[in-house]
């Protein structure tokens, strides 16, 4: 039984270390910036005023809508819930059932009686809740990666800052609407599709906040006890 029990362990264990995330490095090629597709060929120099090579749109809204643009997406995002549950059930049985009579005389064994009675009662509380908040405040500027054949952009990116105790990065994905995108190339978090954010960090404040893989295996449902 014993040894069985350390085979349990040691497997649970050698599972767990397996599971740990390894740490997350900058320079993602996945979150990368993007090159544009076709860069403008330089025109020659004719002598005019005006250069097509250099030439602002004066009719465009400034706005992003090509790969390699950059938009810059406001993060405000902040989700809240909360539940909460309670059940109690009680249940009571009493039976009783009485010396059955023959010719008036109560049938008994042994001078006992022959009656019966049975009584059960059980229970049951249960209570449970849960609450939980949280909030991201802040920007981060992307690039777009792919424009759909139905005009939405898909735009990725990461911000990475180094600290004295550690690196903290931010990352996003998602596909934005032209028609979303303000004049300042600006776009709220809450109009991604499909949207993806991360943020985390790396370094010594970190660790202190993660649970070890030991504390885990005791929690999860590994643990038979």
């Amino acid at each position: 039984m014993k040894a069985g029990m350390h085979v349990m362990v040691t497997m649970a264990v050698l599972l767990l270390t397996g599971c740990v995330n390894k740490a997350a490095k900058p320079d993602n090629p996945y979150y990368a910036p993007i090159q544009p597709v076709q860069m403008q060929q330089p025109q020659p120099v004719t002598g005019s005023i005006y250069a097509a090579a250099s030439g602002m749109d004066l009719y465009g809204d400034g706005r992003a809508y090509r790969v390699g643009d950059i938009i810059t997406v406001q993060l405000t995002e902040r989700t809240q819930s909360s539940k909460s549950a309670s059940t109690t059930v009680d249940k009571s049985n009493d039976m009783s059932i009485g010396a059955p009579n023959v010719l008036g005389r109560d049938l008994s064994v042994f001078g006992n009686p022959l009656s019966a009675s049975m009584n059960s009662d059980s229970s049951f509380d249960g209570e449970g809740s849960s609450d939980m908040s949280n909030s991201l405040n802040g920007n981060i500027t992307v690039t777009v990666h792919q424009v759909l054949p139905n005009g939405n952009l898909l735009v990725r990116g990461e911000k990475w800052l180094t600290l004295n105790q550690g690196d903290e990065y931010i990352r996003i994905s998602g596909l934005v609407r032209k028609q979303d995108i303000g004049p300042d190339n600006m776009v709220e978090s809450t109009r991604l599709a499909d949207a993806r954010i991360t943020y985390s960090g790396t370094g010594a404040a970190h660790d202190s906040n993660v649970m070890g893989w030991l504390a885990r295996f005791f929690i999860s449902p590994l643990w038979p006890f």
